[in-house]
C-alpha cells in the first residue's frame, strides 16, 4: 500500500475517489463512469504538480525521508554490474549502515560506497536506519584506499540523517573515523562522484561526499545537522524543526546557489519514490557524464580540482 505525506492529503483524497469509481465501473456503466474517472485523474495530476511546485524546506525534508524512496541497494542493483560487497573494517566489526563494494558501472570498473537505510522493519534495524558507527566509516576508508591503489573511480551514494551518536560509537572513535574518511575522500588521486539521494546529514554524509563532483536529487536535503537536531540546539526544543529547516538552507536550490553541489538531478512530480526507475537512470547518466569529464586527468589535477571546488563553496559573487 502506498503511503502519503500529510501535505499530500488533498491529492490522496482524489486518488481514493478514483479508485472507488474504478471499482464501481467493473459492475456498473463503465462508459459513463470512465468520463468521470478521466476528469478526476486529470484534476489529481494537476493538484499534485501544484503541490510539488511550492514545497517548503520542511516538506522537502519529508519527501527526502519517504520510506518508499529508492535506497543504495536499489541503485546498485540497477546501475552496478557484478557488484561484490566488501564487509568489515579489519579492526572491530562489520557495520551494515554503510555498504561498500566493487563492480562495473556501464562497463567501467568502479568502487561504490553509500548509506543504506533499509526498506522494511527488519532491514532498517539491520542497517541501523543508515546511521553508521565508526566501523562503517573505517570500512569506507578501506574501500577508498583500495580504489586509489588500483586506480578505480569512486561512486558515493549519500543517504543518512547523520552518524550514529551512541555511547558505544563515541567510545570507539566516531569523530576520528569520520575525519579519516573525509581526509581519504579529499585526498584521492582517482575521480570520485557523490550523489545525495535522500538525506545528507552532518559529518556522517561529508565523510564519503568530499568528491570531485557532488550532485543532489531535487527533493533531497543536505545540511550540517538534521532540522530536529538544529532546533534542539538553538531553541532547546525539537518542535521548531520547520523553522530550522527553512533557515538552514538545506534544499537543492539553496545548495546549488552556494556551490555546495554542482548540479541538481530532477525528480518526477511527486518525488523519486513515484518513478524510481527513471530517477535511478537519470542518476546513472549524471554519474557517467561526470566520470567522462574527469577521464584522462592526472592524479595531481584530480586533487587540485577537488581542492578548488571546496574552496569555492559559498562564493556566490
Amino acid at each position: 500500500m502506498r503511503s502519503y505525506l500529510e501535505f499530500e492529503k488533498p491529492w490522496a483524497d482524489l486518488q481514493g475517489k478514483v479508485q472507488e469509481l474504478k471499482a464501481i465501473s467493473e459492475t456498473g456503466d463503465a462508459a459513463a463512469i470512465g468520463d468521470e474517472i478521466g476528469r478526476l485523474e486529470a484534476k489529481a495530476a494537476h493538484l499534485l504538480s501544484e503541490i510539488y511546485s511550492k514545497l517548503t524546506p520542511w516538506q522537502r525534508t519529508q519527501v527526502a525521508r519517504h520510506q518508499d524512496r529508492p535506497h543504495f541497494l536499489d541503485y546498485t542493483k540497477a546501475l552496478i554490474d557484478e557488484f561484490t560487497p566488501l564487509a568489515g573494517d579489519r579492526k572491530f566489526a562489520e557495520d551494515a549502515a554503510i555498504m561498500a563494494g566493487l563492480g562495473r558501472f556501464r562497463g567501467r570498473p568502479v568502487a561504490v560506497v553509500g548509506h543504506e537505510k533499509g526498506s522494511d522493519t527488519e532491514s532498517r534495524i539491520r542497517h541501523n536506519f543508515g546511521s553508521a558507527r565508526p566501523e562503517g566509516y573505517r570500512k569506507a576508508t578501506r574501500l577508498m584506499e583500495m580504489a586509489d591503489r588500483f586506480d578505480l573511480p569512486v561512486i558515493a551514494l549519500v543517504d543518512t540523517a547523520g552518524a550514529y551518536p551512541g555511547i558505544d560509537a563515541e567510545e570507539r572513535g566516531q569523530a576520528e573515523a569520520i575525519a579519516r574518511s573525509t581526509e581519504t575522500s579529499l585526498g584521492l588521486g582517482v575521480p570520485n562522484v557523490a550523489v545525495i539521494i535522500g538525506e545528507g546529514g552532518s559529518g556522517g554524509a561529508i565523510a564519503i561526499a568530499a568528491a570531485n563532483r557532488v550532485y543532489m536529487l531535487q527533493h533531497a536535503i543536505y545540511s550540517v545537522s538534521s532540522p530536529e537536531a538544529a532546533s534542539s540546539i538553538l531553541w532547546h526544543d525539537a518542535s521548531h524543526a520547520q523553522e530550522a529547516a527553512t533557515n538552514m538552507k538545506i534544499t537543492s536550490d539553496d545548495l546549488l546557489r552556494l556551490k555546495v553541489v554542482d548540479a541538481i538531478i530532477e525528480e518526477p512530480v511527486g518525488g523519486a519514490h513515484r518513478e524510481p526507475e527513471a530517477v535511478i537512470r537519470a542518476t546513472g547518466d549524471t554519474i557517467d557524464a561526470a566520470l567522462r569529464e574527469l577521464d584522462g586527468a592526472s592524479r595531481e589535477d584530480i586533487r587540485r580540482m577537488r581542492r578548488e571546488k571546496f574552496l569555492a563553496i559559498g562564493r556566490t559573487l
